[in-house]
């Protein structure tokens, strides 16, 4: 059975940083795809960052040259590191994995960003 955890989560200020992790434990084949959304209160679920299927990764525009997504597929782990966060990233940070025609999520880690 696959499962996905995250950490890393918390609160931090306007123009900090966060590191998050997600460790996918149980069958998991070389090829697959894995990366980050997030959910704010109100609104749909959306994508951050991902590998896809071929290897190379997808962002979102919202995100782009603030936020890295890196994997080590020796230790099944995909990690998001987060600069100059802003205000509007604060949501709940959900770990995606798709393998062999199956969906599966962590259970999330809030993010939030305040003064």
């Amino acid at each position: 059975q696959v499962q996905l955890v995250e950490s890393g989560g918390g609160l931090v200020q306007p123009g900090g940083s966060l590191r998050l992790s997600c460790v996918a434990s149980g069958s998991i084949p070389s090829i697959n795809a894995m990366g980050w959304y997030r959910q704010a209160p109100g609104k749909q679920r959306e994508l951050v960052a991902t590998f896809m299927l071929g290897g190379t990764t997808n962002y979102a525009d919202s995100v782009k040259g603030r936020f890295t997504i890196a994997r080590d597929n020796a230790k099944n782990t995909v990690n998001l590191q987060m600069n100059s966060l802003k205000p509007e990233d604060t949501a709940v940070y959900f770990c995606r994995l798709y393998q062999l025609g199956k969906l599966y999520w962590g259970q999330g880690t809030q993010v939030t960003v305040s003064s």
